[in-house]
């Protein structure tokens, strides 16, 4: 499958994650593995041909440390954006309409027949409206939601960060998409859930350190707000940590973007780009320093 991905005429080798690069001298184009550990990025530093680095993942936080000087950086947006989306949905919904407590239930055999809260006439607020948000607006409009949006720089139906603090009271769900960049870290704080609605649901598909986690363990334990969560900090989340066990918390293993709709658009991506970089063409989704 890998060697489809690859244009004719150009010559490719495969990193695993473990050990050396083969013949790293001479690579120009690279690769990382998909999530993959600290010393995966590190050994860019033997690449003394690199040009450009194409990641898997939206975010690049992590890359930037690793990445020599003069290479360019360029991220995998719009290959995640279907599957982080339709988790966050997911997430709401399951969250919301009490799934976890209904698996409990049926463990043991209890029938916790009630009325319980519905998506639809919600107030959705999403938090870093970019190509995720995109989609995930799509895939909330036929709930009949009413959806905020917010990024870093205010345009034309969407609202700036400094706006949020009015924003934040509407709001049933805030859904959190926004990349892990300094103005992003720790945004969510105690100042903002005291913003929020009370009972209101927090959803984190971006990064863990986008929230601050002492901050939300203390809402959620005393019921403030609820979380649904496929990123924490740190992570993965230790075994014993109180998140776990607090009710009205939802954690998924960050698995937003791992599904079977991320490696055809991964493939088609790197494609691209290996087809622009061989014809000397601008390369697409290249990041700037934070």
């Amino acid at each position: 499958m890998v060697a489809s991905v690859i244009p004719a005429g150009v010559d490719w080798v495969t990193y695993d994650g473990t050990g050396e690069v083969p013949r790293s001298d001479e690579v120009e184009f690279f690769v990382p593995p998909y999530m993959g550990a600290d010393h995966t990025l590190q050994v860019m530093e033997h690449m003394s041909s690199l040009k450009a680095v194409q990641t898997l993942t939206a975010g690049v936080d992590n890359v930037w440390a690793h990445l020599p000087s003069g290479v360019t950086l360029c991220n995998a947006k719009g290959v995640h954006d279907a599957s982080t989306a339709e988790l966050a949905v997911g997430l709401t919904i399951a969250s919301l309409r009490k799934f976890p407590e209904f698996v409990r239930a049926q463990e043991t055999g209890d029938w916790l027949y009630g009325r319980y809260d519905a998506l639809a006439d919600k107030t959705v607020l999403i938090v870093g409206f970019g190509s995720v948000g995109e989609a995930l607006e799509q895939r909330l409009i036929p709930f009949e939601v009413t959806i905020v949006k917010v990024a870093r720089t205010a345009r034309a139906g969407v609202s700036g960060f400094e706006s949020l603090a009015q924003l934040l009271p509407q709001a049933d769900v805030v859904i959190l998409t926004a990349p892990l960049t300094e103005q992003t870290r720790g945004l969510v704080n105690s100042d903002f859930i005291e913003s929020m609605k009370p009972g209101a649901l927090l959803v984190n598909v971006a990064r863990g350190p986008v929230v601050n986690t002492e901050d939300l363990l203390a809402a959620v334990k005393t019921g403030r707000i609820k979380a649904a969560l496929d990123v924490t900090d740190p992570e993965p989340l230790p075994a014993d940590h109180e998140l776990w066990r607090t009710p009205g918390v939802l954690i998924s293993p960050h698995v937003g973007g791992n599904t079977t709709a991320f490696l055809p658009r991964a493939y088609r991506l790197v494609h691209a780009q290996l087809l622009r970089y061989v014809a000397d063409e601008p390369l697409h989704n290249i990041m700037t320093a934070p």
